[in-house]
């Protein structure tokens, strides 16, 4: 493998524009697609063959318009005056007929009239009466009275007791993902034009949202303090420039050719998110580790920079590409799942780590070879002569040393502290992004925390229940269907029930259940729970079949599918990554005690995200003030991501000890000096990682801004507590052991050569090669 990566590198420093034009290409082969294909995001979580989502599917046959995307909107009056009042009212009756009006919006008031013409022989007004008489009125003593105009209620639109809030709901014909760009903005912007006229706040919910923000300002932040990193670490604005530069490349090609199928695949905004983040952070990290190995030979082993660009791609180069694969193996895992939303995650990121690895081993080395010995400049050429001697007496070499000497403690405080910060995991709950997980100043905040204090907190996670009569030939009776509605009623923690809607036929009919307590309470989950027991109960008595979907509905479904599937994942996942560790270290204790930290790590980084996002804890440091429960989709992503991430700091770090033991060090030495030539470079691609997932805590959506905080904090554990103390003490303890293998296995095993041993022996390292310096070193020199 060293060798074949060798003579790639050489021969791509060596014809720089070849491979540049050919990356060129595909550059403007992807932009020329997104080009001719706008790029069409979906927020929509669905999981095929869970109950809720059954019934979503079910309505789209059976009744059309209330299968098409929700919307929902608050009117709320500036100066405390009723909404249903004077210019207020001809204000909201105005926007609501804007609404209405709009394209793409079911008109409510259409079907309605149509009802009214068949006057007393209408199945929708029969059914309504008789389940508004079975059920009464609301508990709580905050029932809405339907908005009139012209003495008859406007269908969708509901004002609060104390008349300061006015709730419109109503239907898309399309799902909103499905909707054309910029429907949903439109829409509320013509209810605000109108609206304002009367003094009349706008407040959209959470399903009111276009395709959320993927770069902004705390990204973009984030990019910056990489760069900084980078200068740091690298001392040189060519050298650091370069990782950024292959990062660059990396995204567009990734993430925009997953842009590109958006058209033909349905991709959810996580995902370009999670491609994203992944193809900034990998592409950087990756060039940083071969830049840093060919400066390294440069300034320390005297090589010309095409030597040691050829040498850095054959051995750094080899670290990068079975660190790629350990992480496209943790994500390509997710296909064991069979949730495609996942498996679409997966492949989009996986394909964007392929892209990364590919650029370092090609662009990388071509991008060497136009910038040649510019790649060190003089000042570093001058301060390693002079300190070539002292490089036993770094930072790392001391720390290294310290853990060594003291491993027994070491290994105790870096298990001890993982398993404190992991406490809180165990009482970690699971769901849905609503508007309560948004930061104040949002209106999808204020909108949720309006309809919470003028309805109640039901109002802002209402259940749809679906009744079938159980003779398809046949429609549900009034009497069967009151019945029904009565039952739900009586169902503890139902606040009211009312008819939303039925088909033409009679056949269906759906029923909105609004809870007692809000979406992410506990009561509004038993609720789902007590229906669907309750179900059985009531077909026998009724002659009636129903279903139940709605947020929490779909968000209990979600999570109780993920939590059983998380064990098989996780599993898999190991199992493989394992395989990669065994061929890559020919050792069984390394990849072992590699998995046993990342265990560490990861409950660690469920325990603070359920701290900070669903208690609340130390918000104020991340400019937060939103509790929710953990985003359900969370866990099995992060786990897949951290895991491979985590394996790239192992590979770079044991490898670097490897190497050491291969030349003849002794195993403690070994350990130390590994340490010590890994660990800068580790240091700084963690920050840098860190400060990359770190700018998506600041993205205004939900489930973004908690993949960045598990992301940036998942890194930071594992990186500082569990690579850089827990393995160094445990290698320590182990010594020799560390790399025992049974001979058998050791005969049977192929011999990857990471470390570049048969690169060395095939192509032995130059004893003396003449630096060509710079133009610009070279006439500083004169000079001097």
């Amino acid at each position: 493998m060293s060798v074949l990566l060798y003579r790639l590198g050489r021969f791509a420093y060596a014809r720089p524009w070849y491979v540049v034009a050919g990356w060129l290409a595909v550059v403007f082969a992807v932009v020329g697609l997104l080009a001719a294909n706008p790029v069409k995001l979906s927020n929509e979580v669905r999981i095929d063959g869970t109950p809720a989502q059954e019934v979503i599917d079910d309505l789209a046959t059976s009744l059309p318009e209330a299968s098409g995307g929700q919307g929902m909107l608050v009117f709320r009056a500036q100066n405390g005056a009723r909404v249903d009042g004077g210019d207020s009212r001809a204000a909201l009756l105005a926007a609501v007929d804007a609404v209405y009006r709009h394209d793409h919006v079911v008109d409510a008031r259409t079907v309605l009239a149509g009802e009214l013409a068949k006057n007393e022989s209408s199945p929708l007004l029969q059914a309504q009466a008789a389940v508004a008489q079975a059920t009464g009125q609301p508990a709580g003593g905050r029932a809405p009275v339907p908005l009139q105009a012209n003495g008859s209620p406007v269908p969708g639109v509901v004002v609060s007791a104390d008349g300061s809030t006015a709730l419109m709901q109503f239907q898309f014909d399309e799902q909103t993902y499905e909707l054309p760009s910029g429907t949903i903005d439109s829409t509320v912007e013509a209810a605000e034009r109108q609206a304002g006229r009367g003094h009349l706040d706008v407040l959209p919910s959470a399903s009111m949202m276009e395709m959320p923000e993927i770069v902004g300002v705390g990204e973009i932040v984030g990019v910056v303090v990489a760069a900084i990193v980078l200068l740091v670490t690298l001392g040189s604005v060519v050298a650091a420039g370069l990782p950024l530069l292959i990062a660059l490349f990396g995204v567009t090609v990734g993430v925009g050719g997953a842009f590109t199928l958006s058209t033909v695949f349905e991709i959810h905004s996580l995902t370009a998110v999670l491609a994203l983040m992944l193809g900034l952070a990998v592409g950087i990290d990756y060039a940083l580790f071969i830049v840093n190995r060919q400066r390294r030979l440069i300034l320390d082993d005297g090589l010309d920079a095409r030597e040691a660009a050829g040498r850095a791609i054959g051995t750094a180069g080899s670290a990068v590409f079975f660190a790629g694969s350990t992480v496209i193996i943790a994500l390509t895992g997710l296909l064991v799942v069979g949730i495609t939303l996942l498996s679409t995650m997966a492949l989009v990121a996986a394909a964007t780590i392929a892209v990364a690895v590919l650029l370092a081993l090609t662009l990388l080395p071509a991008l060497l070879g136009l910038v040649k010995e510019r790649i060190c400049s003089v000042k570093a050429r001058r301060t390693a002569q002079r300190h070539a001697s002292a490089a036993a007496h770094t930072r790392a070499t001391r720390w290294g040393s310290r853990l060594v000497r003291h491993k027994s403690a070491a290994l105790a405080a870096a298990s001890l502290i993982p398993l404190v910060l992991a406490l809180p995991a165990a009482g970690m709950k699971l769901g849905l992004p609503s508007g309560a997980s948004y930061n104040p100043d949002t209106a999808q905040r204020q909108s949720y925390e309006a309809v919470n204090d003028a309805f109640g907190p039901g109002y802002n996670g209402p259940l749809m229940v679906v009744v079938h009569a159980t003779d398809s030939g046949k429609p549900l009776t009034p009497a069967a269907l009151a019945a029904t509605a009565a039952g739900l009623r009586d169902t503890e923690g139902a606040a009211s029930v009312a008819l939303a809607g039925m088909n033409s036929s009679g056949s269906t009919a759906v029923l909105g259940l609004v809870p007692a307590d809000g979406p992410d309470d506990d009561g509004t989950k038993a609720l789902v729970t007590s229906v669907r027991d309750k179900g059985q109960e009531l077909s026998r008595k009724h002659g009636v079949t129903i279903g139940v979907t709605g947020f929490t509905a779909l968000a209990i479904d979600v999570s109780d599918r993920l939590a059983d599937v998380l064990p098989l994942y996780v599993a898999t996942v190991l199992g493989l990554s394992l395989v990669v560790l065994l061929l890559v270290f020919r050792s069984v204790v390394v990849p072992v005690m590699a998995t046993l930290g990342f265990l560490l790590s990861i409950a660690a980084t469920f325990g603070i995200t359920t701290a900070v996002f669903q208690w609340g804890w130390l918000q104020a440091l991340f400019g937060l003030d939103a509790t929710a429960p953990v985003v359900c989709l969370l866990p099995i992503i992060v786990t897949g991501v951290l895991y491979g991430l985590a394996m790239d700091y192992q590979m770079f770090l044991v490898t670097s000890m490897r190497e050491a033991r291969m030349h003849g060090a002794r195993p403690l030495d070994a350990t130390v000096s590994g340490f010590a030539q890994a660990s800068a470079v580790v240091v700084a691609a963690a920050t840098i990682m860190v400060s990359v997932f770190a700018g998506f805590i600041f993205n205004a959506q939900p489930m973004i801004k908690q993949a960045g905080f598990a992301l940036a904090v998942g890194i930071v554990i594992d990186a500082f507590v569990i690579r850089m103390t827990f393995i160094p003490a445990t290698m320590a303890l182990a010594r020799e052991k560390a790399w025992w293998i049974p001979a058998w296995l050791d005969r049977l095993l192929p011999d990857l050569d990471v470390e570049g041993d048969k690169l060395a022996q095939k192509i032995p390292l130059p004893l003396s090669t003449p630096v060509q310096q710079p133009a610009a070193a070279q006439k500083a020199e004169v000079g001097g």
